[in-house]
């Protein structure tokens, strides 16, 4: 069935907010009607309109006014104004305060209705076009969901089974890792793909606020709320709510949350009735929730609610198979147009750092590289030395280290090897190995072309 159009009818002459209504009813519209612009914009504050129709010369505040308050209110509300004086200065100032347009009394009962019809579709399309634009700027975060690695091809697939139901999702893994770009691929492959997707970061908004902007509230509801407000759960009836960071998520919010997930209704602040919602709930967390259980900040009964179905992301230094696609994706989304390469010195440097900010620290590497690169190919040498130099303190030393007491290497034997190490890091640039390891070019020579010799010398020559 077909949800009715909800119209409000603004007019200080009630015979003619009566005949207008009953026009608007017989066409299947649900009418209410003001006697005043004051009127009009209190029940704009408690209800929500398809459409407003209202005469511009009434008595206190003009209809033209009304449109510039109202817009502040339900910005999204299109305004059709009446005048029986039609004029083009009158039609300017509708326009220019901000109302779809405007007819001239008396006028055609079908004018009326083609007017209204026609700003009521412009608002849907105005939904459409801000949904396809949600949907296209889901690509943006990582360049979408990338990986080669085993267990990147393993959350793929467990994607591809979940993304058609509504159960909860945990997504867990370090700040970085893309847990919002899984959360979007679940919602945009699955059956809701062309309702909304709400994000949501539970750090960003203090605790008073978040409940208001989680479940909405009503006028009045506390100081300030001058105008009803939908929540982000009403918003995204229909498809999928994301809630970034929920480990941050207050206790008294945290019971509420779970009423939601519970019962699938919610309230507004300050209502007294509550309204039922049709919304999948995907989570995540950079924090042990378990943990955060032990010690009483998070609810043990939410976390069984939320973590239906859990994925877990590894950090990027666990999975460096997966580097290179995602060097490809950042430097085709922040090239401008233009064609760049990367080298392979470059890529093999890239793939053996130890991205403690994961995938958004290479993003950020890259596009910084990019912004600073003379030429089309990006090498070594457009990296800072705090980028070469990230993958030596918690990898490469620790191997290094195994390695030398594994074979019982001399302090001499395991400076070579580190040098070595280094050489390959910076793709054989020894100006910057040398930068890195604290010596001058010099010494740097002489250290690896005694290395060369020693390494083509017999084991027990040594």
């Amino acid at each position: 069935m077909t949800e009715r159009r909800t119209l409000l009818v603004v007019d200080d002459d009630a015979a003619m907010r009566q005949m207008l209504a009953s026009l608007f009813q017989e066409h299947g519209y649900a009418v209410r009607e003001a006697a005043s612009a004051d009127d009009a914009l209190e029940q704009a504050g408690l209800f929500e309109f398809d459409a407003v129709l209202s005469d511009i010369r009434m008595p206190g505040r003009s209809g033209i006014e009304m449109v510039g308050e109202l817009r502040r209110v339900r910005p999204d509300t299109p305004v059709v104004l009446m005048t029986a004086f039609g004029s083009i200065d009158s039609a300017v100032e509708s326009i220019r305060a901000g109302a779809f347009d405007y007819i001239t009394k008396p006028f055609e009962p079908e004018v009326a209705l083609i007017t209204l019809e026609r700003a009521i579709e412009q608002r849907a399309l105005e939904e459409e076009n801000r949904r396809l634009r949600r949907a296209v700027d889901r690509t943006s975060a990582f360049g979408d969901l990338i990986g080669e690695s085993p267990v990147m091809r393993e959350i793929f697939a467990l994607i591809r089974k979940i993304a058609h139901g509504r159960s909860s999702v945990l997504i867990t893994g370090e700040s970085g890792t893309g847990k919002e770009v899984v959360a979007r691929t679940i919602h945009y492959h699955g059956t809701r793909s062309d309702k909304p997707f709400v994000p949501i970061n539970c750090t960003a908004i203090p605790e008073g606020l978040l409940e208001s902007e989680l479940f909405g509230h009503v006028r009045g509801a506390f100081t300030g709320a001058h105008a009803s407000k939908r929540g982000l759960f009403e918003k995204a009836n229909g498809g999928t709510i994301f809630l970034d960071e929920i480990g941050d998520m207050g206790p008294g919010l945290q019971s509420k949350l779970l009423r939601v997930l519970q019962d699938g209704e919610i309230r507004a602040v300050g209502g007294t009735q509550s309204e039922k919602v049709d919304v999948r709930v995907i989570a995540a967390t950079n924090k042990d929730l378990k943990a955060e259980i032990a010690s009483g900040r998070f609810r043990e009964d939410l976390y069984y609610r939320l973590n239906v179905i859990p994925i877990h992301i590894p950090p990027l230094r666990e999975r460096p198979e997966d580097i290179p696609s995602l060097v490809e994706a950042f430097v085709r989304k922040h090239s401008d147009g233009r064609r760049y390469t990367v080298s392979p010195a470059a890529a093999e440097t890239l793939k053996g750092c130890v991205w403690k900010g994961n995938a958004r620290e290479l993003e950020n590497a890259i596009e910084r590289a990019l912004a600073l690169c003379d030429g089309t190919e990006l090498g070594p040498d457009d990296f800072s030395d705090e980028v070469v130099g990230a993958g030596q303190p918690e990898n490469g030393s620790d191997r290094l280290l195994i390695q030398a007491v594994q074979h019982r290497l001399t302090l001499r034997e395991l400076e070579e090897l580190y040098i070595e190490e280094i050489m390959r890091f910076t793709g054989g640039n020894k100006v910057r190995a040398a930068r890195i390891l604290g010596i001058d070019r010099k010494t740097l020579y002489r250290r690896a072309e005694r290395s060369v010799h020693a390494s083509n010398e017999p084991r027990s020559a040594r």
